[in-house]
């Protein structure tokens, strides 16, 4: 008989539902890491009630090393009592990677749900301008506060992305060959809350579902959705809206049994058609370079699968 061992990291601490911004307890002095002007990030530091805390709002969209070096330098000296990442992927990405140089804890507040990124060891930083995913425990939350508090006033095409993103990683997570007993139960409930909440008009729920996604896939990985969807966004497509397609074709090609709802909960979106300007041939090449996708695929990939897969998604045949 084989015994196997399987690890599982989440944050040590997770506040989520209504009013967990405003009913965690923040030290004092503590930093908040941000992107957002200060007409903005005052309102989110007024509904969390934190007082006595510095504010870094210097924070790149497509933050480098560069952003991580210049809070370091600016505030390192300043002792702060813990780091924040109050935003996006960005803020909470150069939160990771600092909090180790400053010897503190890091709490994470995602104020957009899709990329789950509060809940995994992972970081992606620009290095020499090209992006870099790095993948280290540190990079893990001490807490995480998830709130559908941010959801107002979030553009309607901003909602459907992020939870497109939320409903691949989530049943990409489960098919995943590096998935294990418990990664799949996180997948499948994570997937079930958003159908939920997709179909019946919930978006609520979206937040929730996006966090039971981040903490599932974070701890296996996305398949062959996430590699067809990569040729699309170096052609400027949204990260949410190409895996529309990318990963209804993976979990078609897979045999997937999310395939059908997937797919149903995608055209309740609404999401358009695809369209590849590259060469499908072309963009085969790039995507079966992507082995941090394709080796935990449930089923082996060959480029003319893949040239397949990109075919299919350029005639709308899903």
């Amino acid at each position: 008989m084989n015994f196997y061992v399987h690890t599982v990291r989440i944050p040590k601490v997770i506040n989520f539902g209504e009013n967990a911004l405003s009913e965690t307890e923040y030290p004092k002095n503590a930093l908040v890491v941000t992107t957002v002007p200060p007409e903005l990030s005052s309102k989110w530091l007024d509904k969390m009630g934190i007082q006595d805390n510095m504010l870094f709002d210097k924070v790149t969209p497509e933050p480098s090393i560069d952003d991580v070096n210049t809070l370091i330098s600016e505030f390192k000296d300043k002792k702060p009592s813990v780091l924040i990442g109050l935003g996006g992927g960005s803020s909470m990405d150069v939160v990771k990677y600092a909090a180790q140089d400053f010897g503190v804890e890091k709490i994470l507040i995602p104020t957009t749900f899709g990329t789950g990124a509060e809940m995994t060891t992972y970081c992606v930083l620009k290095f020499d301008g090209k992006k870099k995913l790095l993948h280290e425990d540190r990079f893990l939350a001490d807490m995480a506060v998830v709130d559908s508090y941010f959801m107002n006033g979030t553009p309607e095409q901003v909602i459907k992305n992020s939870i497109c993103d939320a409903c691949a990683q989530a049943t990409e997570g489960y098919d995943s060959k590096l998935g294990n007993d418990l990664t799949r139960t996180l997948c499948k409930q994570a997937f079930e809350v958003l159908y939920d909440a997709i179909m019946n008009d919930k978006p609520e729920n979206y937040p929730y579902g996006s966090m039971l996604s981040g903490i599932g896939f974070g701890n296996c990985s996305t398949t062959l959705g996430h590699a067809l969807s990569y040729v699309f966004s170096n052609e400027g497509v949204p990260h949410g809206f190409s895996l529309s397609s990318c990963t209804t074709v993976a979990h078609k090609f897979n045999k997937s049994i999310f395939y059908d709802r997937f797919k149903e909960a995608m055209k309740k979106l609404g999401f358009d058609k695809l369209v590849l300007k590259a060469d499908a041939s072309e963009a085969a090449d790039v995507v079966m370079t992507d082995r941090g996708h394709l080796d935990p695929n449930p089923i082996p990939i060959k480029k003319e699968d893949v040239v397949k897969c990109l075919e299919d998604i350029k005639v709308g045949n899903l």
